[in-house]
């Protein structure tokens, strides 16, 4: 079993907590809000009140959430949407690999915690320099972005009617907005970069010849592609 990750809990380096929580909520507030834009699109792809809702209840992965909207709109399958969100929620377990040495919850709050386990908590936990305040991080964060993620699902899809045309707006933009804002700072090798961009390609190249859902499936080849490329390139460098 690994060992976990070696954090001070205090010394130079350690933030203060207002600070930590500062950024924390600025993160929930900011994407917590994008839960309107869900709450609209879902209702305009015809789910109900409530099954919006619970998917934001239950599932609580904007991305994920997103995708399967997104796909049922364009007329894509119920297996095909589902399997998209699925596999885009996947990420979601390594995050919670990573986490889980970080920070060292107690057997009991796990599986609570573990609904918390997504992009912006993660972000943020994995920013701070100590252990405590990893565990600020992650708790004001996942709260905040809960609580207002939920608030603003449900009135984004009372509202729908009142909006008229959803896809005027370009509401539907507002999540994956708000995911790569988060992501840019985060790619800062070149392999990373080239990971991304090959995913962009793949997506909108595929868009218009696959079913909804899949192009985003077809995306995730970018990774076992350019590490395969770099250890290629790297193989041939010792060789010379």
């Amino acid at each position: 079993m690994a060992e976990p990750i070696a954090l001070q809990d205090a010394g130079p380096s350690e933030k203060p907590d207002s600070a930590v929580v500062r950024d924390a909520l600025g993160v929930g507030v900011a994407v917590g809000l994008s839960g309107f834009a869900f709450g609209v699109t879902s209702a305009g792809s015809g789910l109900s009140l409530l099954q919006t809702c619970a998917l934001s209840l239950l599932v609580f992965t904007g991305a994920s959430q997103f995708a399967l909207v997104g796909a049922l709109a364009a007329g894509g399958g119920p297996f095909t949407a589902a399997a998209g969100a699925f596999f885009l929620g996947v990420r979601n377990a390594f995050y919670g690999l990573r986490l889980s040495q970080l920070l060292v919850l107690p057997r009991a709050v796990r599986p609570f915690a573990a609904q918390w386990v997504i992009d912006e908590t993660a972000a943020v936990a994995l920013a701070q320099p100590t252990r405590r305040a990893a565990r600020i991080g992650f708790l004001v964060t996942g709260l905040t972005l809960y609580v207002l993620w939920n608030l603003t699902t449900l009135l984004g899809a009372l509202g729908a009617g009142a909006l008229g045309d959803t896809d005027a707006w370009g509401l539907d933009a507002a999540g994956p907005a708000v995911f790569l804002a988060l992501l840019a700072p985060m790619l800062r090798t070149g392999s990373e970069r080239a990971v991304a961009g090959l995913a962009v390609l793949l997506g909108l190249g595929l868009l218009p010849v696959l079913p909804a859902g899949v192009p985003v499936l077809a995306a995730a080849l970018a990774a076992p592609v350019v590490l395969w490329a770099d250890g290629r390139r790297k193989g041939q460098g010792d060789e010379r």
